[in-house]
């Protein structure tokens, strides 16, 4: 049944503030890992393809936003990726149950046929509501974590024939190379030029970021890495991401991947990272064994 006392509607510009605030309320409370950083969040709401007016909707009681569901179309594959938070003190209420109905009609609008909605294991919470909906596990990952001191990486100078930072302008390269590395695998949503030129510039990303090995004139491995500043900003100290990794097809088992990988962390060192995250898919084991061989070790799964 609804509660009449909360209001589901459209995100609005004007939220903007209340937005944030139920970010950082929240994660006082229940530390998850969420992104509280103002800037983080309001870029994030100009992503590509992407309207916050018409793809999130919010939960407001007496003019206070407490929760919000959130949709981001993948056109292509057409599939949708839902996010949702309710502020702890007003759950139980239906709202992330409202929530979700409203991004599934919209993502149904959008030609969706899948949604997906990536949380912890552990989260029995959202499990249950998500599983009353209809959702199903469908996929696990690990997280990964790598402390960097005591690891032995190459000096620039030893992959410097092979090894160079992406350059502005070379995004369709890029683009082109995930493509080839991914195309076919499961949840993969084809990456665009577009896409990569509003990540690399985000305020906490960079071309430098990405690390491409190549084979005479042709990139065919990269490393796409990253600092949390969430982490650092709680006091871990500066934590390093390896968001994607990637070699093409016809160099798999050649250790390209793995070049790719070890450049990546050595840029990390370099910009003082003290421990690396990284999400791999729990059941792609061959996807997993440049991590393992370097050191990765399970810290949590979702």
């Amino acid at each position: 049944m609804n509660d009449a006392r909360y209001t589901i509607r459209n995100y609005r510009p004007a939220d903007f503030g209340g937005y944030v605030q139920l970010h950082i309320q929240a994660e006082r409370l229940e530390a998850g890992g969420r992104c509280i950083s103002p800037e983080i969040l309001g870029e994030n709401l100009g992503r590509p393809n992407y309207s916050p007016e018409q793809d999130m909707f919010v939960a407001e009681t007496n003019g206070k936003l407490v929760g919000f569901a959130d949709i981001t179309p993948e056109r292509h594959i057409r599939r949708a990726i839902l996010d949702c938070l309710v502020y702890p003190e007003h759950r139980r209420r239906g709202l992330a149950t409202r929530l979700f109905g409203c991004a599934l009609r919209r993502a149904a609008e959008l030609g969706a046929k899948l949604a997906h909605v990536n949380i912890a294991e552990d989260n029995a919470v959202a499990s249950r509501v998500l599983s009353k909906l209809g959702f199903r596990v469908v996929r696990k990952f690990l997280e990964l974590r790598l402390p960097l001191a005591g690891v032995q990486l190459p000096e620039p100078a030893h992959t410097a024939h092979r090894c160079r930072h992406l350059q502005p302008g070379e995004e369709g390269k890029l683009a082109r190379l995930q493509n080839r590395c991914f195309g076919g695998t499961w949840g993969f949503n084809p990456n665009t030029a577009e896409d990569i030129a509003y990540q690399t510039s985000l305020s906490r990303h960079s071309p430098e970021d990405i690390v491409l090995i190549y084979d005479g004139d042709k990139p065919v491995a990269y490393c796409w890495t990253g600092i949390s500043r969430e982490a650092e900003a709680a006091g871990d100290g500066k934590t390093g991401r390896i968001y994607m990794l990637g070699a093409g097809p016809d160099f798999r088992g050649r250790g390209m991947g793995r070049a790719a990988l070890l450049a990546g962390l050595s840029h990390l060192k370099r910009k003082g990272a003290l421990v690396v995250n990284l999400t791999v898919d729990r059941g792609n084991r061959a996807a997993r064994v440049p991590d393992q061989s370097v050191g990765f070790r399970p810290c949590a799964s979702t």
